[in-house]
């Protein structure tokens, strides 16, 4: 409970006779002289949803003695969109764009683990253009950096490194510029769709994504310098937010916080898919299992990406002129995307063809878009390996043209659950520093 006076009071007293304070800003002192003149050890404050370091929408719940942490709880679904239940009412293409929207911040590998988990239950995994998984790979790998830059700049900020951010930020903007470049935006991009991709690589791609490989290597150089020779920053995170590898499997955590606990579990290699096993690359690990490993990890994997990037772009030079979406008309999507100066949309050939050409054609294209093509009955699992982590998709059809169920497997919530051990026994200032090394996004937490 919570009082409306403007400073600091004691207002309530809890179930067990215990007196409750509200704290404003700048008023810490007073509570504290207030519980120790009443000899209350205890305090509980609420950290967020609001707070800048809980990703505006994160509850944080911590029992404190002095600046010790001795008890924290995690607070979810301020950022609940129900869209595991809309993915029901659309049917399997449209749920793309449902699907991109929970971890907005990889939204890539979202519509990834879906459309892996459509092609399953359409049995045409082997059927998809080994053009289009070339450029689903390249789009992944591009966001993972993406990711990872916005887990270590927004991290520094938190901690009080703005110069962290705005560097970390100027790199992503890169992988931006080559992503809005093939699918016409920056983020949920609903660019992997069921059978392969939307559109194919404009003219001078290829190039474009060579001059973008030593920009954000550049980058990448400068936010280990500025970081990880840094004292403060050493001082700051090493043997801070400890998790052992017994206690990443108890809890089922998966993705660089497991690494830095020295199991290389990677789906990219353990597992692969879409043609991983073909391309060069390392899975980075630690034993220190501290959020300062799990820095170093998160910028060790941006450098490796960018050595998955550079041989993607030999491959779309090899593989020119090739299909980008599966053969089949019953299920390939009819469009025939371009990119505009207004984004993406029908080319005016395709429109010319099925408004003044074809009939057939345009009762094809109509029944596709709005209809949907219907999907055996049966159910998939897929799973691909996220930024955060194992990012699965459990798809169920009743062999209509929607989804029956839709279920995601999304590493962040997992990962979460580990708050309370990185925390406890720990100062106040350290659950900021567990929360940027989660890295968890709320979209995909909550969905």
């Amino acid at each position: 409970m919570t009082t409306e006076t403007p400073h600091a009071t004691q207002g309530f007293v809890d179930d067990e006779g215990a007196p409750e304070f509200t704290a404003y800003g700048g008023d810490w002192s007073e509570i504290a002289d207030e519980a120790t003149r009443l000899g209350q050890q205890r305090v509980v404050i609420n950290m967020g949803p609001q707070h800048p370091s809980t990703h505006g929408v994160l509850r944080v719940m911590l029992e404190i003695e002095g600046e010790t942490v001795t008890e924290a709880r995690a607070g979810i679904g301020y950022l609940h969109t129900g869209i595991e239940k809309n993915m029901e009412f659309r049917t399997w293409t449209q749920g793309v764009t449902f699907a991109t929207r929970m971890d907005y911040v990889a939204s890539m590998f979202n519509e990834a683990v879906y459309v892996m988990g459509v092609e399953k239950l359409l049995g045409i995994e082997d059927d998809v253009p080994e053009r289009a998984n070339i450029l689903r790979i390249l789009m992944m790998e591009l966001t993972r950096i993406g990711s990872h830059l916005v887990a270590i700049g927004t991290g520094g900020n938190e901690m009080g490194a703005t110069t962290v951010m705005t560097t970390a930020f100027v790199g992503r903007e890169d992988t931006f510029r080559v992503i809005e470049m093939l699918t016409g935006l920056r983020t949920n991009n609903a660019y992997i769709r069921p059978g392969g991709v939307a559109v194919d690589t404009p003219e001078g791609f290829v190039e474009y994504v060579r001059e973008m490989i030593p920009k954000v290597k550049q980058r990448l150089d400068e936010l280990a310098q500025i970081q990880l020779k840094n004292p403060i920053f050493i001082g700051r995170l090493k043997g801070v937010a400890e998790l052992d590898l017994a206690g990443c499997m108890a809890l089922g955590i998966t993705g660089p916080i497991l690494r830095s606990a020295g199991l290389p579990y990677d789906l990219r290699k353990s597992e692969p898919y879409w043609g991983y096993e073909t391309y060069d690359f390392q899975v980075p690990t630690s034993t220190d299992g501290d959020a300062y490993s799990r820095v170093i990890l998160r910028l060790e994997e941006c450098y490796e990406s960018l050595k998955i990037v550079e041989q993607c772009a030999d491959r779309l030079e090899a593989t020119e002129g090739q299909p980008v979406m599966v053969a089949d008309k019953k299920i390939a999507w009819p469009a025939q995307l371009v990119l505009s100066a207004d984004g993406q949309g029908n080319s005016p050939e395709h429109i010319a063809h099925i408004m003044g050409e074809s009939m057939e054609a345009l009762i094809h294209h109509f029944k596709l878009v709005t209809e949907g093509f219907k999907v055996p009955a049966g159910q998939a699992y897929a799973a691909v390996e996220n930024p955060k982590g194992l990012l699965g998709c459990h798809v169920v059809s009743d062999g209509g043209t929607k989804p029956w169920r839709a279920h995601f497997r999304d590493p962040g919530f997992n990962n979460l659950q580990a708050l309370s051990i990185l925390t406890e026994g720990g100062q106040v200032a350290d659950v900021v520093v567990a929360i940027a090394t989660i890295d968890m996004v709320l979209g995909g937490v909550d969905r």
